[in-house]
């Protein structure tokens, strides 16, 4: 499992789960189109770490951007991109007592 960790939360993408697929499990708003590379809508800062794409994506993107929809995260990364609605809880859930 790969740690993505956004402005506001950290998280373990799970086996076979594209970036994109996990920012919406947890709660981020992403907007996106294609979920293909081809539009560039999902757009993102990569703020440290590295992903790679088996195909090169056909929108535009600059040196510090990814796709999340077509990317994969090759190492730990921190992107630029705020949680907007209710996820799964971010992994320091120490604070949290559930009882069940």
């Amino acid at each position: 499992m790969t740690t993505v960790t956004t402005t506001d939360r950290s998280f373990n993408l799970l086996k076979g789960e594209s970036l994109l697929d996990g920012l919406e499990r947890t709660g981020h708003e992403v907007e996106y189109q294609c979920r293909g590379g081809y539009c560039g809508t999902c757009r993102l800062t990569l703020l440290a770490g590295k992903v790679s794409y088996d195909e090169p994506p056909l929108a535009c993107i600059g040196q510090s951007e990814i796709l999340p929809c077509c990317c994969t995260v090759t190492e730990p990364i921190r992107i630029e991109c705020r949680a907007g609605r209710q996820g799964e809880l971010p992994l320091e859930t120490d604070q949290y007592i559930f009882d069940f």
